[in-house]
């Protein structure tokens, strides 16, 4: 009977969901490609929840469990209805929604996935789960065999410490510091694996200031990937507090009955508990774990972030004399450097990146070995064999950690996206949402892409950096952001993507020295390749001599450069997919872009991006691509190459709806033809030093939402036809230092909602137009210019006056100064 009940308000709110999903779909704009793919799950779903298909082994779940979910999709169905009311210059809102949206798709898929599976499962499929099965029956009896012998296996005492200990003293002061001092009461230790955390642990269990502070409850448990709240808190009963049995029902029953235990026998003594190698799926488990018990810390181990906990301590890899000790340690046990120059050991310590277990690995697998071995070893790296093909000790340790997105598909491929950039280098987080959107079909807006970064992020898989302190949630999450990734996970990127034959990868890495192309290259010139994803990266001194290379499935095109001058290959041109094309130079000057007319036929390009490149000479081929949705040009050589550009106005980049020009600081000028660019969208004009005035047709780009303009410091003033710009959402003039007054037509401008105007000194008044701005809510500027505003807060009754506290205007007069 109480299956029916389920069955029968699981059937009513799946419904309601559908028909909130399609309505959504077609009356708001807002949110339709994460509307789309709900409604893509909802209708795989469909037949199980109405046909004669599984729900009922879908139903055999918990009684709480199926009216939790059922209590979520009532949530669910407002969710979508919500779509609608979400502004759309509330980035940050949005964001946010987003995020739900994709939850609710990931949620939907988890809970059905039972019948699904049934319906859709393969016999190999059946044969990877039996065989799992049987793995965990056999690590069960393990387990058993271990703890009846007495073995260590089961037990929760803390592990003793390895013999040698490199380089982690200054993080065992700070760490104890944290631990005794912080008011948080779980403290993260967390880095990618292979680099000391547990061995960290393990030294504050160890210590004598923490032992005279917690004395005998110190209780250290390893947390297996599978681990329940019920077996961490068995194993704490068994071996920490000498209960003989302890069975629980549920995990409810065993937090309370720790919870109880911990309090009674502990009493007012202070208690230390150590999870290590906490993986993301247990992250409830930690919170499961916490306890309002005074004394009581929580130290946890893992490859991954946890912010909601507050205090987290990021673990660094070894310097360089540290990582030389213990390479050295296990390369040379007696002590002494035989048989080998000092230069080669140098040269292994460098490839090994300061990984603690790469150097033990390595440094392991030399030892004994003669010169001959080390040169051959190093030889191998040098030509492009991977690190990894000499440990596989080291390649599962840090391979674990891109397994677990195995739930997350599109977010594994992004992280082997990241080996497309060059060793060490920033990555801009927008040049790699232009990548992923064309590459797995996500929305433009970014959120998805933000998703999969913050994904990757929490996982210590790539680091973030934001290049202004000011990087507003308002504009979105990828625009003032870059990325960086450790060498030796770039290294695993690059392995990873290189399995199977060549012309069969999804993506094709090649790194050219000199003029030497890869000897494959020159074999298979005639066989075509059926890469997605094309990066090919070069040192200075590349000559520009290119092989051909037929490559028509490429859809993704990163060139890496250095040389002073480059020549675009010639088989670019019979990339007939090709959507992105990303050209950075990585030299000190600009390099020399030449044979950009090659790009003219390429029908499906949408998205280019330029970066630290002289293209004053061919700009004009670049605004023939008819197809264009995105243009950036960063760090560029412009010159006045903009103002020369002689084709037609009206044919020029008709769909083009993104221009983004930063750190172009030869720029004095924007011509009036970029007026004529009806479709644009998002206009971003920033950091251009020597640029004094704008068009002033600017008020012709009718479909203009977004349009920055900071740090343009000698920009005088903006053109009064701003206020014909009605569809304007967000305006940032922050560190326009010229700037002293606004146009009357300014309080034209009835659809603006953000304005950022930090750092704009020289403005004394503002013109009483702004009245008419009935719709803007967030102006975010600094204290002098706040008191501006402060005349008419009654008169825009909605409007929020964010003040910047830091001096930006110091920051900036110190970049100048050096």
């Amino acid at each position: 009977m109480v299956t029916n009940a389920n069955e029968l308000a699981l059937k009513t709110v799946f419904g309601e969901l559908v028909k909130a999903v399609a309505s959504k779909i077609k009356r708001t704009a807002k949110f339709k490609t994460l509307l789309k793919r709900l409604d893509k799950t909802l209708r795989t779903i469909e037949p199980l929840v109405y046909g004669s298909g599984n729900l009922g082994k879908v139903l055999d779940r918990p009684e709480n469990e199926i009216k939790m979910f059922i209590f979520y999709l009532e949530n669910a169905k407002d969710l979508v209805l919500m779509c609608s009311t979400i502004k759309c210059w509330k980035v940050y809102k949005k964001f946010v929604h987003a995020n739900k949206l994709i939850r609710l798709d990931n949620e939907l898929q988890r809970f059905f996935q039972t019948g699904m599976e049934d319906n859709m499962m393969s016999v190999s499929r059946r044969g990877l789960i039996e065989i799992y099965a049987l793995g965990e029956k056999l690590d069960q009896v393990l387990a058993a065999v271990t703890e009846r012998a007495g073995g260590f296996s089961g037990s929760c005492s803390v592990p003793g410490l390895p013999d040698v200990i490199i380089g982690l003293d200054h993080h065992l002061d700070e760490l104890k510091r944290r631990l005794l001092k912080d008011d948080n009461q779980v403290l993260t230790v967390s880095a990618p694996g292979g680099c000391g955390k547990t061995t960290l642990a393990k030294m504050v269990c160890h210590d004598n200031e923490i032992k005279g502070t917690f004395g005998d409850n110190i209780f250290y448990v390893t947390v297996s990937r599978m681990a329940t709240l019920k077996s961490v808190v068995q194993k704490l009963f068994v071996h920490h507090l000498h209960v003989d049995r302890c069975e629980f029902q549920t995990d409810e029953e065993a937090k309370n009955q720790l919870e109880n235990l911990l309090m009674r026998q502990m009493g007012s003594e202070n208690i230390l508990l150590v999870l290590d190698d906490v993986w993301s799926e247990s992250v409830s488990l930690i919170q499961d774990l916490k306890f309002p018990i005074p004394g009581y810390k929580i130290l946890v181990t893992s490859r991954f972030l946890f912010p909601r906990f507050g205090s987290t301590y990021e673990l660094s890899l070894l310097n360089d004399e540290d990582a030389r000790t213990l390479f050295c340690h296990y390369a040379f046990p007696c002590g002494e450097i035989l048989n080998v120059r000092d230069d080669l050991v140098t040269k292994m310590v460098k490839c090994c990146k300061g990984f603690p277990l790469s150097l033990t690995v390595i440094g392991a697998s030399l030892c004994g070995q003669n010169e001959v071995k080390w040169r051959t070893t190093l030889k191998k790296w040098s030509e492009g064999q991977s690190i990894f093909d000499s440990s596989t000790r080291l390649l599962l340790s840090l391979q674990a950690s891109v397994d677990a997105l195995e739930e997350l598909p599109i977010a594994r491929d992004c992280f082997l996206d990241l080996g497309s950039f060059p060793e060490d280098e920033k990555i801009a987080a927008s040049a790699l949402m232009d990548m992923w959107v064309e590459l797995y079909n996500l929305d433009e807006e970014g959120m998805y892409t933000s998703e999969y970064l913050l994904e990757l992020s929490s996982r210590n898989l790539l680091s973030f950096i934001p290049t202004r302190k000011d990087a507003s949630e308002l504009e979105g999450y990828c625009n003032e952001h870059y990325v960086t990734q450790h060498d030796l996970l770039r290294e695993l990127a690059i392995h990873l993507s290189s399995q199977g034959p060549i012309s069969q990868r999804e993506r094709l890495i090649i790194e050219i020295h000199g003029n030497d192309i890869p000897a494959w290259w020159i074999e298979q010139s005639q066989q075509p390749i059926a890469t997605r994803l094309l990066s090919i990266t070069t040192d200075e001194a590349f000559a520009s001599s290119w092989y051909d290379l037929k490559a028509p499935e490429v859809e993704v095109f990163v060139l890496n450069i250095q040389s002073k001058k480059y020549t675009l290959p010639e088989f670019i041109q019979n990339m007939s997919q090709l959507k992105v094309l990303n050209v950075t130079s990585y030299g000190i000057c600009p390099s020399e872009l030449h044979e950009l007319p090659l790009i003219g036929s390429l029908s499906r390009l949408r998205r280019m991006r330029f970066e630290h490149l002289s293209i004053s000479s061919s700009i004009q081929s670049i605004f023939e691509v008819k197809n264009l949705r995105k243009l950036s040009f960063i760090m560029c050589e412009i010159d006045n190459a903009l103002e020369t550009c002689t084709m037609d106005a009206r044919s020029m980049l008709p769909n083009l709806t993104e221009l983004e020009i930063d750190r172009c600081y030869d720029l004095k000028k924007v011509p009036d033809y970029l007026c004529s660019l009806v479709r644009l969208k998002k206009l971003s004009i920033t950091n251009c030093h020597e640029l004094d005035a704008l068009p002033k047709g600017l008020g012709s780009l009718s479909n203009l939402e977004i349009l920055r303009l900071h740090s343009c410091t000698r920009l005088a003033k903006l053109p009064n036809s701003i206020g014909n710009l009605h569809g304007l959402t967000f305006l940032d003039i922050s560190d326009c230092l010229s700037i002293d007054s606004l146009p009357d037509e300014f309080g034209e401008l009835t659809g603006l909602r953000v304005l950022k105007m930090s750092g704009c000194r020289g403005l004394e008044e503002l013109p009483a137009s702004v009245t008419n701005l009935t719709l803007l809510e967030d102006v975010i500027c600094d204290e002098e210019t706040s008191y501006l505003w402060s005349y008419y807060e009654s008169d825009l009754g909605d409007l929020k006056i964010n003040v910047v506290e830091d001096d930006r205007f110091a920051d900036f007069m110190q970049i100048v100064a050096q």
